[in-house]
Formats: structure tokens, sequence, C-alpha cells
């Protein structure tokens, strides 16, 4: 542990997966960060909060000039920055016109979108996948699918958890899985007692469902007045090669809830967009935060969304995913420890033979300038900046290749 990341362990409550850790970043630019060591690595982790890569001049830019002119705007105002980017984010949003309330953490966006269920639907029922995360509050707790994080907590009532749609388990395949979540869940939102199904429409992994999955669930959404909410925290903003994740599956959610790289890899920023339909909550500050409309926090997202359109960033995280994952499983068969990969666009994972080979990889990975993810026990997560060049992912790959051996010797 290095001085920082003691002084970290000495200063913050401890809590599972934030503190204590092994390092402090202390500088970071484009896909490359450094840590307190000096090592110098490629982060394909960033916590999915810089599609733009750290530190875009365009960005810095903006944020310094909205600095100067309009900092804050309190409760009961509102600010032209905030205005301008609900505007920006409806006209993207490719379902219809659409409402905005915008938030601080994906977790705030979560529970903005439940509070809106609750009152369009008249219910108080929620559905959501098992192995799913939706947030760390209460709610968003409550609502998603890891039991292990709510273990100690109180839970909302009425929260139920269909099996997951995608494999979870050794010998599992995807059509036997999301059939399995569908007959679930016509049981469950067919008692009429469920306000929103929430789900990520493609897994922050890179999993996607059959074909003929999310028709079916809007379908049943549909007919059992539920309405549907996809949680694009992580995968929205370009990650999967389209600017909406939701765009993969064919049907319209009801509503759509970002946050991470909104802000820019700099700045906490999420929001709701909604059918405009749903406008039904007037009553009700279900999204009245201290810094809902903070002209400093939408400027970041403003800029986010206009760097994405300038450098064409969508259609390369589709591009340059593709030629990635095509190298990643050229690499496999020379590398026995890991069993195979897939991805959307630069949300990608590479399968490993087990957890004890994962955590290996994933050190091995780091000591060689490569920081990953993982998930699920066997999945080591890649999940690059869209600016990222293709010497740079040729660069990893080869990291992957030479982690794979050095972690067999």
């Amino acid at each position: 542990m290095t001085a920082i990341a003691t002084r970290d362990s000495e200063a913050f409550l401890h809590q599972a997966g934030s503190t204590p850790v092994a390092h402090a970043f202390t500088a970071c630019s484009g896909a490359w960060a450094t840590d307190e060591t000096g090592h110098r690595f490629m982060d394909f982790h960033g916590n999915s909060c810089h599609n733009t890569g750290y530190r875009h001049p365009r960005l810095i830019a903006g944020l310094k000039e909205q600095l100067d002119t309009l900092c804050f705007a309190p409760r009961l105002f509102t600010s032209e920055p905030s205005v301008e980017l609900a505007e920006m984010l409806a006209a993207r949003w490719p379902y219809g016109a659409a409402r905005i309330l915008l938030g601080v953490s994906g977790a705030d966006a979560i529970e903005m979108a439940l509070k809106l269920a609750y009152i369009a639907a008249g219910r108080t029922g929620t559905a959501a996948f098992e192995g799913s995360w939706h947030g760390a509050a209460l709610g968003a707790l409550s609502i998603g699918g890891t039991a292990g994080e709510r273990a100690g907590l109180p839970a909302l009532e009425g929260c139920h958890h269909a099996p997951a749609y995608w494999p979870r388990n050794l010998g599992e395949d995807s059509e036997t899985c999301a059939r399995s979540a569908l007959d679930h869940l016509k049981k469950t939102l067919g008692r009429g007692e469920i306000a929103a199904l929430i789900a990520e429409p493609v897994r922050s992994t890179g999993q996607t469902s059959p074909a003929w999955f999310w028709p079916e669930i809007r379908t049943l959404c549909d007919h059992t007045g539920t309405l549907l909410i996809f949680d694009e925290i992580p995968t929205g903003l370009g990650k999967t090669g389209r600017l909406f994740a939701s765009e993969h599956t064919g049907i319209a959610p009801d509503m759509t809830v970002l946050g991470k790289s909104l802000g820019g890899g700099v700045l906490p920023l999420s929001a709701v967009i909604a059918r405009a339909e749903l406008n039904v909550a007037g009553h009700l500050g279900i999204g009245h935060y201290t810094h809902q409309k903070n002209p400093v926090l939408a400027r970041a997202g403003i800029e986010t969304l206009g760097i994405l359109d300038a450098e064409d960033l969508v259609a390369a995280s589709g591009s340059k995913g593709r030629d990635a994952l095509a190298a990643i499983e050229q690499m496999i068969p020379e590398s026995p420890a890991y069993e195979s990969a897939y991805g959307l666009g630069l949300a990608m994972a590479v399968i490993c033979s087990d957890p004890a080979c994962l955590t290996a990889l994933k050190a091995a990975c780091y000591r060689l300038g490569l920081n990953t993810g993982s998930a699920d026990g066997r999945l080591l997560t890649l999940s690059p900046p869209l600016t990222i060049s293709a010497d740079e992912l040729s660069q990893s790959i080869g990291i992957l290749r030479q982690a794979a051996g050095d972690s067999a010797s």
C-alpha cells in the first residue's frame, strides 16, 4: 500500500471496493493514468466514466469558461446550461417526445425514475434481474439483483428478481437463460402489481440477449401496464457503438437512465429521459436535488455530447470494438488462461478459466500497463475510452497476451 493509499485507509470509513485500496491516481490524460509510484498504464476500467477520454481539452476549456460566468443555480431557479443539456438529451433520444430530470449520481437517477414509475403506474412493485447492479442508494440496492450488497440493510417492499437473462454459470446458454427470465417475468408482472421493470439492455460487460427477448419483454410490459426502464449508466453515450445501448434491442423503453460518462470523466452527472406522457408528478419533488440544475455540471454534459458528435466517437466505438474483439479472439487459442471473449462496441470481456486465474491475470495486466475491471468471478472486463487509438488497442491486446503467459509460468 502506497503512502496516499495508507492515508486514505486511515481517513475514510472502510467499505468494500473503495477503502482500503492499494494505489492512488496522480495523473490522467486520454486513455492513460499514472499511480503514486509513477507507474503509467492504460485505464480500461475508469468506472465507465471516461468515454471521451480523460482531460479532453474541449471539456476542460468549457468548464473553465462556465466557472468564470455562472457557477451555481439554487433550487427554484434554472440555468441556461441546464436547459440546453435537457434539450440536447431529449433531441437525441430516438423514441419520441421526452422530458428530462438531471441528477448527480447514477443512483440519483435510478431513484428519480422509480418515483416517477410509482406515480405514473399507481403501483409500487418493481422487477429486475438477479445479478444486476443499479446503484448504491437504498432504493437502488433493493431493486438491484446483487443480494450480497444488500446484506444487513433494510429494503423496499415489493422488489422481485427474475433469473438473469444472460449466462452466469458454466454450462448455461443465452437462449435457455433468456427463456427462463421471460417465463418468470410473465408470472411476476401478470399479477398486476409491478410499476416498473428496470434492466440493462446491454450488460456493462458487453453481454447481450437473443434477438427475440426484448420485443417479448416490451409486449409483456404493455399487456401488464408495467413501465420499462433501461439502465444505461455504464453503457450509454456510445460505449456499445450506438448512442443509446437500447438501440440494439429493437424496442423503445419508457425511460432511459444515464450517468457516469455524461459528466465527461470530470464531474458527477446523471439524467432520466422519460416519455413526455409521463410528465405526471408535478405535485412532487421527485428530483428536487440541490445540484439538479447546476450550470457547471450541465456544461460537462453539453461538452461531452458535443465531443461525441464532433469526433464521431459513437461510430468509432463500433468499428474499434469489432477490430479489438476479432484480435482478442485470435489470441485466445494461444492463451489457455482465456476461454472466450465477447463484446459490443467497446464494452468487452474475456472469460478466464477460474476466479484464481482472473485475479492473477488482472494483477499481471496492471503490472504490464493495463488496468482492467472484473465481474462475475471469471470476467476480465475491458472498457476503454471511445477516443482510444488503434495503436493503443493493439498494445492492450499485446499486454493481455503477455499477462496470460506470465500467469501461466
